[in-house]
């Protein structure tokens, strides 16, 4: 293929509008290079090429082809040409042409996908939701946390995630402001229960974590120390550090702040080394789980509409969901989208809380 010298004109999210056969040359970042073989032994690359509006996996049926360049790895960015194919109900690139993209030809900021909110709004709804909090031990917690440049550097950049739910830039930062609207309606309606500036707490420092196990420079992957650690214990371990260092703070309160964290993913399968046993921890992982499962059916929703199917017609099989399919019941039920539908989605709005 020759060198390109034009902008990107092709992106994932236009693909899965195509029909198959429909052959295309496009620009992605190579999230993954898997060698496999079929069940009759013949080998084949799979990949997951991305760009900043979403990923899609790739076929290579043929490796040895010298249309095919040997020397790509994950983190390249590559020229492809192919055509989208359907399988199990999912879109997949077959790839017949793939090389590694030339100096200039592709801009970076088009590989990477990244929160479609204002960064700077999320960020300044983050340190409302910190001004808010009336208990002073746990304000000047995260006050020391996230007024650390390098710390607050990489929260307004991290992925939530490598490839399931947020998993864009700013997503960690999207995901969290969205938990504070639900942890500010969760704490009100149980105001005997629940301590809702242990509960804020909890929300903004469950995923800090991610900061240090997620690397997100060239594609999503994990640091070395993230996957030999996880985020859970890097966060706890993060906080504990920080809690040493403020004089006088209350151990009741660093038992507490430290539980969130260990106990947010809810089961020990899940990854959390304890289960929740405070109610602050119990609606933590409630409305955590809630978030990331709507936004995989929202993502799902985005990609049945831009493939062109039916209000009659359920999604392809959502892995996030035990890949059960999905049925869009205000489609189907003739309705608009509501507020965090996928139109308002693209404009970039997240419903405000009352307690910032």
């Amino acid at each position: 293929m020759e060198k390109d010298t034009g902008m990107k004109d092709i992106y994932i999210a236009d693909l899965l509008g195509f029909e198959e056969a429909r052959q295309f040359d496009g620009f992605f970042l190579v999230l993954s290079k898997q060698q496999r073989s079929t069940r009759t032994n013949k080998p084949y690359l799979n990949l997951i090429l991305a760009d900043k509006t979403g990923q899609m996996e790739a076929r290579v049926w043929e490796p040895g082809d010298p249309r095919i360049e040997k020397e790509f790895e994950r983190g390249d960015t590559v020229k492809v040409r192919g055509c989208v194919a359907r399988f199990d109900d999912r879109c997949q690139i077959k790839v017949d042409h793939l090389r590694k993209a030339q100096e200039g030809e592709a801009a970076q900021e088009d590989m990477l996908p990244t929160t479609i909110f204002d960064v700077n709004e999320l960020w300044g709804r983050l340190n409302a939701s910190i001004e808010s909090v009336t208990n002073p031990d746990l304000k000047r917690l995260l006050e020391a946390l996230l007024t650390n440049p390098e710390i607050a550097r990489a929260y307004r950049e991290a992925p939530a995630a490598r490839q399931l739910h947020h998993a864009w830039l700013g997503g960690l930062l999207e995901h969290v402001v969205s938990l504070l609207g639900l942890a500010e309606k969760v704490a009100a309606h149980y105001p005997d229960l629940l301590n809702r500036d242990l509960l804020i707490t909890g929300v903004i420092l469950h995923d800090i974590g991610k900061i240090r196990e997620l690397t997100w420079a060239s594609g999503f992957d994990y640091s070395v120390e993230g996957m030999l650690l996880g985020h859970i214990q890097m966060g706890a371990d993060l906080v504990e550090k920080t809690i040493a260092g403020l004089p006088a703070f209350p151990e009741r309160l660093r038992t507490l702040v430290l539980h969130l964290i260990l106990s947010h993913h809810g089961k020990l399968e899940f990854g959390s080394p304890k289960l929740p046993m405070i109610p602050e921890a119990l609606a933590l992982n409630f409305i955590d789980d809630l978030d990331a499962k709507m936004m995989a059916v929202t993502i799902e929703f985005e990609k049945s509409a831009r493939e062109g199917k039916g209000a009659d017609e359920l999604t392809g099989k959502v892995w996030a969901l035990e890949n059960r399919q999905l049925l869009n019941t205000k489609k189907w039920l003739g309705e608009k989208a509501g507020d965090q539908g996928p139109e308002n989605r693209e404009q970039g709005s997240i419903q405000e809380s009352e307690g910032g």
